[in-house]
């Protein structure tokens, strides 16, 4: 048996409380985050009275991506987006950043999976290499 208050039942409890598109969208691009990463973490931050739930986070060596949740779209926030080479053209939010690029994802629209899987690697060696040269 789970631990209900795990991360991963966390979020699993956050996907089936959603009942409509958003909670689809949300549970095909972690499985994607899980496929491009077996060894993604997955955690659950920033819960206070306003978002009890928290906010689904994907972690390897530092947060890769968030994955907040809207009335209209469903945003996937890169920690180091600005630093991610983009050739799909993935990122759609949060262009002018400095640090952070998203995608949001809009009812009846999907990433493409194999784009967005580059994406989630390309953050994985991004993190990975920034923990190396801190000297882990």
């Amino acid at each position: 048996m789970s631990d209900p208050d795990s991360p991963a039942a966390r979020i699993d409890a956050r996907i089936a409380r959603l009942k409509d598109w958003r909670g689809d969208a949300l549970a095909r691009v972690r499985a994607l985050i899980h496929e491009a990463d077996p060894e993604v973490t997955e955690a659950v931050k920033w819960v206070k009275p306003t978002n009890p739930s928290g906010v689904p986070t994907w972690e390897h060596d530092g947060i890769l991506c968030t994955g907040e949740v809207y009335k209209t779209y469903v945003k996937l926030t890169f920690a180091h987006g600005a630093a991610l080479n983009d050739p799909s053209g993935l990122f759609n939010a949060g262009l002018g950043g400095g640090t952070r690029r998203a995608i949001d994802i809009h009812e009846g629209k999907e990433v493409e999976p194999e784009a967005f899987k580059a994406l989630i690697r390309a953050a994985v060696a991004l993190n990975t290499a920034r923990q190396a040269s801190k000297g882990r």
